[in-house]
């Protein structure tokens, strides 16, 4: 298993991987599977800011995880969401921690303080993973989504990833990041 940063190519199959949570969960709320068009032009304004990684096993990408804006107010452009999904095939095999873990990394690189990621309720095993990488409940938004004709709460997890000192600046975008460190990326590829 590698990871490495997600490109436009891997839409296809980030589409694959995301649908059925779509179609058959509540885990996202979104109703209809996006194209692998859409997952393209998220991928690239990802990028444009955040870092987006793939797990790689042979030639099959085995999940993801991407970071984005939690807030576009200005006093919360330290925070970063995080969201992370595995094709089925992959469960239960580290992979979303170590995906999480290398996004993590390059997000404090970036200079990163808080990280939020909210999960539909009930999901223990989403849940679990976001408490395994270190995040704790920080709240939890009732009813805050309709689908599958019923209400469904959402838990809210957070984490500081960086001291608590006034920042010097706001955070790198992942592309200053990339050109600034590059062996951070060379690292991750490798």
């Amino acid at each position: 298993m590698r990871m490495r940063i997600a490109v436009t190519d891997d839409a296809a199959s980030i589409a694959a991987i995301y649908a059925p949570y779509v179609r058959e969960t509540a885990i996202t709320f979104e109703i209809e599977p996006p194209s692998a068009q859409d997952f393209a032009r998220r991928i690239d304004t990802c990028l444009s800011t955040h870092p987006w990684l793939v797990a790689v096993s042979g030639q099959r990408i085995a999940g993801y995880a991407c970071a984005g804006r939690f807030s576009w107010r200005a006093a919360y452009d330290w925070s970063a969401e995080i969201s992370v999904y595995l094709d089925r095939d992959f469960h239960r095999q580290g992979i979303g921690r170590r995906l999480y873990r290398a996004l993590i990394g390059l997000l404090r690189e970036q200079g990163y303080h808080s990280l939020y990621a909210g999960v539909t309720l009930p999901n223990e095993a989403s849940a679990g993973l976001h408490r395994a990488i270190g995040m704790a409940e920080v709240g939890v938004y009732r009813e805050a989504g309709f689908k599958d004709d019923r209400w469904h709460d959402v838990g809210w997890f957070g984490m500081t990833i960086s001291d608590s000192a006034s920042p010097s600046a706001v955070p790198l975008t992942f592309p200053e990041l990339r050109t600034q460190r590059p062996e951070l990326i060379a690292r991750l590829n490798g």
